[in-house]
């Protein structure tokens, strides 16, 4: 049997792009997607911090570097330059694979430059 666990995430990204007419899907600096373990044309998961928004859509390539994170295409109406989001994948895997299985976490700071990286969360505590 297999089970959909996180793969990746980029954690706090900031919408540098809202393009409504362009190709839909999300554009994300290519160094970004390298760190995250993330490919071009992959699924991804969109959560708006700023709005509540949940949506998804795929991944395109933006120049490495740049710091880019645009939502292009209908997503563009979900989103507003300056938003706070997280882009999540999601793999499908079996327990033997699960047993070695680490999340790419990448947290990111408001201008889209890496303030760190993990493959666990701590655990939550009673607050």
């Amino acid at each position: 049997m297999l089970s959909t666990f996180l793969k990746a995430k980029l954690h706090m990204g900031s919408v540098t792009q809202a393009e409504l007419w362009y190709d839909g899907s999300c554009a994300i600096d290519s160094d970004l997607l390298k760190l995250a373990g993330m490919r071009e044309f992959e699924q991804i998961d969109i959560y708006n911090v700023s709005n509540g928004e949940r949506f998804s859509t795929y991944i395109i390539c933006a120049e490495a570097g740049s710091g880019t994170i645009s939502i292009n295409g209908a997503a563009a109406r979900l989103c507003q330059v300056g938003d706070r989001i997280i882009i999540a994948t999601y793999g499908h895997f079996t327990e033997q694979q699960l047993a070695e299985h680490q999340p790419k976490l990448v947290y990111l700071n408001q201008d889209n430059s890496v303030e760190r990286t993990a493959n666990t969360i701590p655990v939550q505590l009673v607050g």
